[in-house]
Order: structure tokens, then sequence, then C-alpha cells
């Protein structure tokens, strides 16, 4: 399926919701330093609006993935997160809009695949390990 974007771009697939901010994140990651929206659209695939580079970024931005600076009437962008940062993010943000933490978590834990919860056991007993020493 393709769409065409109301910015004129010329048709490219559709893409999943978070994928354009993957995107945009790997990018900002291979960056010698903070960069441009401009620098973030000339290596992104396909032919991306830079109106819609911008508001990636500063979805991004708001999320605490990346970090800007003003740098004449335009900012300059730099990652603080990678795409784990980014889902650790979302999923934090889901945990903090919820009343019952508890039940959330819980819920969470327990339908977990068996190698999913060894590996959740053994990053809780590292972080325990970590803040006793």
């Amino acid at each position: 399926m393709t769409a065409r974007h109301s910015t004129g771009d010329a048709l490219s697939p559709r893409r999943g919701q978070g994928e354009l901010e993957a995107q945009v994140l790997a990018v900002l990651g291979t960056a010698p330093g903070p960069v441009t929206a401009a620098w973030v659209q000339e290596r992104l695939p396909g032919t991306l609006a830079y109106t819609t580079v911008i508001t990636i970024l500063t979805r991004l931005h708001t999320k605490g993935a990346v970090a800007r600076e003003r740098a004449g009437r335009s900012f300059e962008w730099t990652p603080v997160a990678d795409e784990a940062g980014l889902a650790a993010l979302r999923m934090r943000k889901v945990l903090d809009g919820e009343a019952n933490r508890e039940a959330v978590l819980t819920s969470f834990v327990t339908s977990l695949s068996p190698g999913d919860e060894r590996l959740l056991r053994g990053l809780l007993a590292q972080t325990d390990e970590e803040g006793d020493g």
C-alpha cells in the first residue's frame, strides 16, 4: 500500500507507528555531534518533507529521546536515547499514566515468556548488586 504525502513527496510505503522515530534516532546515532534537521533529512531513506522531520524531532524531544540547542534561527539535535531507550520511555509513560502501578507491573511480569522473565530477574539482581556496591 502506498500513500501520497500532502507535502507532495513522492509515493512511498506507509510506515508503521514509531518507525520514523526509530529511523530518525538511528540517523542521529551516526551523527558526529549536534546536527540540523536538514542533515537528518538528507540521511533518511526515501523522500521525507523537512517539516515532517522537524515534527518527528520535536516529538522525540518531548519524549526525552533527543536534546536540542538553538543554532541561529533553528535547532541542532543530539540523541539522548537509542531505540531501546525510546521503547523504555514509552513503557515508562504508560506506567506513569496508570493509578495502580502494582497491578500494571504484576500483569506485565506474569505475561512474560520464561526467557524474558529470566532476563528481567537477572537484570534486577544485577541492579541490586550494583546498588549494594
